[in-house]
């Protein structure tokens, strides 16, 4: 099983030089990815937050990092021109070496949506044209599309991506909607922790959902990796607190909370960390480490 890390979004205002050095740290002690979130604003109980924006963060990564695979978790659809997103992709996916994971969603924080003018209606059927333009153009390298949403004329992707097909695509939701959606044409599936409070114990019910929608889009469930995140606290200075309370204890007490999350079929985990500092990225080395000799 692979464990990447979420690099810092709001929990407090990181400096890229930050970001950068918890990368090439995350790298140096074995993780297998990284990832960022892809927001604007949030209205927090600590008072307003935005993280940099994500595409420019991700070209960064890829040029400061040499071997974790990388990625957006998710790109929200709604707050890119899905053309211009897919050319975003191919281009970060060039820098890094064909290590990107491109992780889609159709957000779900209205705050952003209204501060920055961008429609929050209807949002699963604007994704549904935007998700066809980007799959299209990555894929195949060129569409016209004329839909209600988006009109494209001779669109063509130039320099075609350097990975036959383009980057792995991602989907990041639970709905049966989206599901339906995307299923056919993706690599992998997401779910945020709070989709399950957290538990791991509660993943093979949700697992068993996600491989019957993988059967009602024409896929076997194999065919599709099942990827999660999960919330893990360490010390007194934690600063989520939601959607479930985090997994906690000593490295060995973590990592055999972890393992029911194999055994569910989970191949590969976004740890989110509590706090998210360099001596924790260390300590997540040890448990990946710990994981992988405990098979």
């Amino acid at each position: 099983m692979k464990i990447g890390v979420q690099l810092p979004e709001v929990e407090y205002e990181a400096s890229w030089k930050q970001l950068a050095g918890m990368a090439r740290l995350a790298e140096d002690v074995g993780l297998d990815s990284i990832w960022v979130g892809d927001h604007l604003l949030y209205d927090l109980p600590k008072g307003r937050r935005g993280p940099w924006e994500a595409w420019s963060l991700l070209a960064a990564l890829a040029a400061v990092t040499e071997r974790v695979e990388l990625g957006p978790l998710v790109a929200a659809l709604p707050f890119h021109n899905p053309a211009v997103l897919a050319k975003k992709a191919a281009t970060v996916d060039e820098i890094s070496g064909g290590r990107l994971n491109l992780g889609l969603g159709a957000g779900w924080n209205q705050v952003e949506f209204d501060a920055f003018g961008l429609p929050y209606d209807r949002r699963v059927a604007r994704f549904a044209e935007a998700f066809t333009i980007v799959r299209t153009l990555l894929s195949e390298g060129r569409i016209d599309f004329h839909g209600e949403f988006y009109t494209l004329v001779d669109c063509e992707l130039l320099p075609r991506p350097s990975r036959p097909g383009g980057p792995p695509l991602l989907i990041g939701s639970n709905g049966p909607k989206m599901l339906a959606l995307t299923l056919p044409y993706v690599s992998a599936w997401n779910s945020w922790y709070s989709d399950f409070d957290n538990d791991p114990l509660q993943l093979p019910g949700l697992i068993t959902r996600i491989d019957d929608a993988c059967r009602q889009a024409g896929r076997l469930p194999e065919e599709v990796a099942k990827t999660v995140a999960i919330y893990l606290g360490f010390g007194d200075t934690a600063s989520r607190r939601t959607g479930g309370q985090p997994i906690t204890g000593s490295i060995e007490e973590i990592i055999d909370r972890l393992h029911p999350i194999a055994a569910a079929g989970v191949s590969h985990i976004q740890a989110v960390l509590d706090p998210i500092v360099p001596e924790i990225i260390e300590k997540l080395g040890e448990i990946a480490a710990g994981l992988r000799a405990s098979g």
